[in-house]
């Protein structure tokens, strides 16, 4: 399997940063906590942050979270079209229920899949022939239409945003409006009485004036704190009303104590903590408590507090912690799979070996968690670059191998059939050669694929095959018959050197004749004996027409000179003999010289070369011999003209 995808949720990884103790500003006071995180870490939306209280009065941000610390992933849409849909759906809506998440994943995934529509078509481009230097990227109008509704997501986004940022400014207005008030009616120490109901609507109106700019939250809290305080403790306000007041706030704040309280036996730490965020902003729209209980009932809500923001800050260095694991082990696996040289796989067991180890590190990347959010990302890219880089290619090693296989395949077929042309011929040694001649080219040959490698072997081989058993079928008479025949030669040379020397000489001639005819007669002997029976019988052969060849030439001279002179005065036919004797002189030297020019080419060290080398030297003797007589006889007639 190769690594091609990965899930949307290896691209968000989104980690908190530490939060402080959230604690009161003054001695009453709650920490303030709002907390909105609408981001879109792909410009579809804007980071907000809201602030966060802590020990000591000044504001933090609250982690970079999620809803939901869970890494787990949403299934994405199967198509380019369900993703179009779903980004229409969401580009009719307002800015405030628009997911950055949601937007990020459905993005991802349409660039996922046309990603893989061009690659598809660079190679379909590539294989009809084309130049890859002349591909340019068709154009997509869903491309185009995602462009659009996500420009269109981001302006609602922004406007939202920026509603958001004016009603702020408005309700911190209103607020710093309020404070003022109640400053002026603190300021009246005569009128405590007709200013009492005007102060409890100013503070109910305070409280639903909603949120402010996180920057001004504290230190408007602060304000916001001190002006009631002032309004309660400076003002002689009727006792009876305050003290109701008093017992009411400690009611309210005792059960946001409970239920902060409570938090700790929470399994899930985030939701933990997001809902110690909701308290403590409950705890804020409190009034106070009796001064003597301030300090008291504040304490207890802090400490449970500390309680929740511990576990929350340990939670978070333990999975940073995780993350910076994760990271090392990452890159372990990029660099181990970088090593592999591509360059260096040349056959299948190479190629498959390699990608056992790809698919390893493939399986061993998938079980673990994410890096660090800065560098989660750029890891995975790397990661799979190589994985890709990697599976093309052994995808073109394996095409060339298969293109390779293909045209072997064509070239043992091309012999098959010359093979099946060749094995019904009878021209035993000529065929026998060429067929040889394709076996050696068949060895020349590389392989072909598993399927047919048998099939086209057995085919070949069967053809050659069928050839020489009918050769061996055909030839084993003719082996018997020139076996035969070398038993009939070797008599023959025994024959010829059982004739004595004293034997009359037209008997020995008579009886060398008549071997000689009957060593013509006999037909071919096995090849290897050839030269060693032809060699012996030219040995003795030789030897009988130099013992009696002497009284021979002595006769044909004799009877050559009786024909002379039956010619003398006939002047015309003497001419014509001595022409033929010349030329059969000159034949005869020209036949010399070819004969003695050819010796000077032999380098022979074989037993059949020495033997050709000697029957050449035996010629050349036997032609001067011959041209001594013709020079003899054209002497004769020289003196007879």
């Amino acid at each position: 399997m190769e690594l091609r995808d990965q899930s949307s949720a290896e691209l968000e990884n989104i980690r908190p940063e530490e939060v402080s103790l959230p604690a009161e500003v003054s001695a009453d006071a709650p920490a303030v906590t709002d907390s909105v995180v609408e981001s879109d870490v792909n410009e579809v939306c804007e980071n907000e942050t809201v602030p966060v209280g802590n020990a000591g009065g000044e504001l933090v941000s609250e982690p970079e979270a999620s809803a939901s610390v869970s890494e787990s992933v949403v299934e994405r849409p199967m198509t380019k079209e369900e993703v179009i849909a779903r980004l229409e759906e969401i580009s009719s809506r307002s800015g405030a229920d628009v997911s950055r998440d949601e937007v990020t994943r459905l993005r991802q995934a349409f660039h996922a899949f046309r990603k893989n529509e061009l690659i598809a078509e660079k190679e379909a481009f590539i294989a009809d022939g084309n130049d890859e230097k002349d591909y340019l990227p068709s154009l997509d109008p869903l491309e185009e239409r995602m462009t659009v509704l996500l420009n269109i997501i981001k302006e609602a986004k922004a406007e939202f945003i920026a509603r958001q940022d004016e009603e702020r400014r408005a309700n911190l207005a209103r607020k710093r409006d309020i404070i003022r008030e109640l400053d002026e009616m603190a300021a009246d120490t005569d009128n405590v009485n007709r200013h009492f109901p005007r102060f409890r609507e100013l503070t109910q109106a305070f409280k639903d004036a909603g949120e402010v700019p996180p920057t001004d939250a504290t230190d408007l809290w602060r304000d916001y704190q001190a002006a009631v305080e002032r309004f309660y403790d400076q003002l002689k306000v009727n006792k009876d009303l305050r003290d109701y007041d008093f017992k009411k706030n400690l009611e309210m704040k005792q059960l946001l104590i409970e239920e902060a309280e409570k938090l700790e036996e929470e399994a899930d730490v985030v939701t933990a903590f997001r809902r110690l965020q909701d308290l403590h902003e409950k705890w804020r729209d409190v009034g106070p408590v009796a001064k003597e209980l301030r300090d008291e009932i504040w304490n207890r809500f802090k400490e449970a507090s500390a309680i929740i923001n511990k576990k929350y800050q340990a939670f978070f260095e333990e999975r940073k912690e995780r993350e910076r694991e994760n990271e090392e082990k990452k890159t372990s696996i990029c660099e181990r799979v970088e090593k592999i040289d591509i360059t260096s796989l040349a056959n299948h067991s190479s190629w498959e070996q390699a990608t056992k180890e790809i698919l390893a590190a493939q399986e061993e990347w998938k079980k673990l968690g994410f890096a660090s959010k800065k560098v989660n990302n750029a890891l995975f890219a790397r990661f799979r670059k190589t994985c890709d880089d990697f599976f093309t290619a052994k995808g073109d090693y394996f095409r060339q191998v298969r293109d390779m296989r293909t045209s072997n395949l064509e070239r043992k077929t091309a012999l098959c059939e010359r093979a099946e042309a060749l094995k019904d011929s009878t021209d035993w040694k000529k065929t026998a050669d060429a067929i040889t001649e394709l076996q050696k080219e068949w060895k020349t040959i590389g392989p072909v694929d598993k399927k047919h490698s048998d099939i086209i072997w057995r085919r070949f081989i069967d053809a050659c095959d069928y050839f020489f058993e009918c050769r061996k079928k055909a030839t084993s008479g003719q082996r018997r018959t020139e076996r035969e025949n070398l038993k009939n030669k070797e008599e023959i040379i025994k024959t010829l050197k059982a004739i004595a020397d004293d034997t009359p000489r037209d008997e020995a001639i008579a009886k060398v004749k008549e071997l000689q005819n009957a060593w013509q007669a006999i037909g071919h002997v096995p090849f290897r004996d050839k030269d060693r029976v032809n060699e012996e019988y030219r040995t003795v052969v030789g030897n009988l027409y130099e013992h009696f060849d002497i009284r021979e030439k002595r006769a044909r001279m004799e009877a050559f000179a009786g024909n002379i002179r039956e010619m003398q005065g006939d002047g015309n036919r003497l001419g014509r003999e001595r022409e033929r004797l010349v030329r059969a002189l000159e034949q005869k030297r020209a036949e010399i010289k070819t004969y003695e020019n050819n010796l000077g080419f032999f380098n022979v060290t074989s037993k059949s070369g020495n033997a050709l080398l000697r029957d050449m030297e035996r010629k050349i003797d036997h032609l001067k011999e011959d041209l001594k007589a013709l020079e003899e006889k054209i002497r004769l007639i020289d003196q007879n003209i």
